[in-house]
This record gives structure tokens, C-alpha cells and sequence, in this order.
């Protein structure tokens, strides 16, 4: 069959379906390997063989960096989880609800290194005043702009609508570039705030939030059972 009737009846998709059906068909012809042009964003390379290593060699790499990324998380992970317990410790050991509600607020600011928390609680919350403390006698139906966040159950991260920063902190709103508020049950709202505008993303988990809030919900229902 000559040349050109045989590139009637072939195309490329078949050349390269016959030799994935028969990779040992360049070791048996090695001078058709070595007259291969093998794509390269640096220009063509000597031979199959330095073309395969030099391939195993990227994925390595690639591999060894996926590795890093995912050992760095897990560090800093670790780190979240040991500062979740120390919240968690802080809490436990405190005898009144007011020192609980500070113990909170401290971890929050030093461990979490957050710029602004704001514990937004209903109704009576039996707390002297404080700058990190909102009371808000109306219960829930008194912040409208936090309906729907509250009807979900889950926390937020990221950036806040205007109305939203400035009732959890007031004159610091604008100094808020992102944020974490987590729903506390019956209880209120938890809000940290960040000037970095990456602190917090809509993007990351929300696993140690959800901890976070958890104990602050534990600390709250077990202060009002022994008002």
C-alpha cells in the first residue's frame, strides 16, 4: 500500500491508539525513537528515554509540593486544635459567668490573633458592661440584618455588609476588614473581627468555629442553670 493511500485509511488517533495498545513498540524499533520530535516547552530533547525522566522528575516534584501544602495544613491545624482546647480549659475553669465570658474574649484576641470580639447576647445575660459585650434585650427579632444567618445555624466567614459590622462593633466597623460570627443557640452571636481583609475567607472551614461556638453555647447554658 503506498504512502498515500495508507493516509487515507489512518489518522493520528490511530497511530497513537496502536502504540498504547503496544508500548514496547518504540524498544523494538529504537531508531524510530530516537527520530521522534517529542513536544517540549524547551524545545525538543535527545531521546524518549531523557524525555520519561525528565517527565518523572516534574511529577515528582509536583508530588513532593502537594506533600508540603498538605503537611503545612495539618500543622497548622494541630495548632488550631491546641488553641481550641485551651479555650476549652480557660472555660472550664472559670467560676462565674463573668469570667468565663472574659476568658473567651481574652483567648479570642491573644490565640486567634483576631483584632476586634464581639459577644452579642438576648435578653437578660446577668454580665457587667463591657466594650466586647452587646446586650440586646429583644432577642432576636431586635436584629433583623441577622435573620437569615441566625434561621441557618452556621457560621460565617468573610466580609459583612455595612449594616451588619457596624451592630456588632460600632465605631471599629470601619477598622473590620473581615469577619467569623458564629451563632450561639438561644444565646446571641459570637463575632471576631480582623483588619486583614484575608483573615477571614468565605472559602475556609468553618470546623473550629464551630467548636469555638460550641463551648461558648456550653459556658452560657451552663451559667443561666445556675442563675
Amino acid at each position: 500500500m503506498s504512502d498515500t493511500a495508507l493516509a487515507e485509511t489512518l489518522v493520528a488517533s490511530d497511530v497513537a491508539a496502536y502504540l498504547r495498545r503496544h508500548p514496547e513498540f518504540l524498544a523494538d524499533y529504537p531508531d524510530l525513537a530516537a527520530q521522534l520530535t517529542l513536544p517540549r516547552e524547551q524545545g525538543p530533547v535527545a531521546s524518549l528515554a531523557v524525555y520519561q525522566l525528565q517527565s518523572l522528575r516534574e511529577k515528582n516534584a509536583e508530588l513532593e509540593r502537594q506533600l508540603a501544602g498538605l503537611i503545612a495544613i495539618a500543622a497548622e491545624n494541630e495548632r488550631l486544635m491546641q488553641r481550641v482546647h485551651d479555650l476549652n480549659v480557660a472555660v472550664l475553669r472559670a467560676n462565674t459567668p463573668a469570667v468565663a465570658a472574659r476568658s473567651v474574649v481574652a483567648r479570642l484576641s491573644e490565640d486567634f490573633k483576631t483584632d476586634q470580639v464581639r459577644l452579642l447576647l438576648f435578653g437578660a445575660v446577668g454580665l457587667a458592661p463591657a466594650t466586647w459585650l452587646i446586650n440586646i434585650p429583644g432577642g432576636r427579632t431586635a436584629v433583623p440584618e441577622f435573620a437569615d444567618f441566625l434561621s441557618h445555624h452556621e457560621p460565617v466567614a468573610g466580609r459583612l455588609s455595612a449594616e451588619r459590622l457596624y451592630r456588632l462593633f460600632g465605631d471599629q466597623a470601619p477598622e473590620v476588614r473581615s469577619t467569623a460570627i458564629m451563632p450561639l443557640g438561644e444565646f446571641g452571636i459570637l463575632a471576631i473581627g480582623s483588619a486583614d481583609p484575608d483573615h477571614f475567607q468565605p472559602g475556609m472551614g468553618t470546623l473550629f468555629l464551630k467548636m469555638i461556638a460550641a463551648t461558648v453555647t456550653a459556658a452560657l447554658r451552663r451559667s443561666q442553670e445556675g442563675m
